[in-house]
């Protein structure tokens, strides 16, 4: 499992100037009161955003939620109708182990849900896209997206998986992944997707290798795994594929 999480995001960062340049008074305004918001940051309720007017430059066109169908999967928005089961997923022991979300009893996975339900556009440095994973109209995993970078020369976002350990094994997170990168690449412009995965999770780490992510290099003192994926890495890899898959069914032609 490996997430990109909405709550505690950090402010985006200050656009740069050329030597010598002053700061426009729009831009000074906008400094002063996302300066006051940092200031107040302690005070805000876990999970309250910050005011879109406050979180600097946007993509050219926003990107909202949006059904997406796979071979076998349903990607859509959460709904709180998804509340048990949603809650289930998040209290596995596989899903605790390697998540750094708290333990949660119901009133706070459905807190939490709610908040997932909300997040259902990228268009502004920050924000962040979940969407339910419906495999035989039932919820069994959660994929998301958090828009980090928005310059269209270096525009990233951050993919985050979540699936219940019940429905492992059959190449459903996979299906669920790919999906998602297409929505990046295709839809938001993203010129990188990064997975943040610690160590010990060997099969996000798996995951991630199959659908083509390299290795990127690690802050010092992180103790995760940062990968990457381009659009020409995500093509060669599956040009891979098609050319392996070609090879085995020539190989077993009579």
């Amino acid at each position: 499992m490996t997430r990109a999480e909405p709550l505690g995001t950090s402010f985006a960062p200050r656009r740069r100037r050329t030597a010598g340049a002053t700061a426009e008074p729009a831009d000074r305004i906008r400094s002063g009161l996302a300066a006051a918001v940092r200031a107040l940051r302690p005070l805000f309720p876990a999970g309250v955003s910050r005011p879109r007017f406050l979180r600097g430059p946007r993509i050219e066109a926003p990107v909202d939620a949006h059904p997406i169908s796979t071979d076998r999967l349903v990607l859509r928005r959460h709904r709180l109708e998804d509340a048990e089961a949603w809650y289930r997923i998040q209290s596995t022991p596989e899903v605790v182990e390697h998540l750094p979300w708290p333990v949660r009893d119901r009133e706070a996975s459905r807190e939490h849900l709610r908040h997932r339900v909300r997040h259902s556009r990228l268009w502004q440095s920050g924000d962040f896209l979940a969407l339910a994973v419906e495999h035989d109209g039932r919820l069994v995993g959660d994929v998301s997206l958090h828009l980090r970078d928005v310059q269209p020369a270096e525009r990233s976002v951050e993919i985050g998986w979540v699936l219940d350990p019940a429905v492992g094994g059959r190449g459903l997170a996979s299906e669920a992944s790919a999906a998602m990168i297409d929505l990046a690449f295709r839809e938001v412009g993203a010129k990188t997707v990064t997975a943040v995965i610690e160590p010990e999770n060997t099969r996000s780490i798996a995951l991630a290798e199959r659908l083509g992510f390299l290795r990127a290099t690690a802050p010092r003192r992180s103790s995760s795994i940062t990968f990457a994926i381009t659009p020409s890495l995500l093509a060669a890899r599956r040009a891979e594929r098609v050319e392996s898959a070609h090879t085995e069914s020539t190989a077993t032609c009579p």
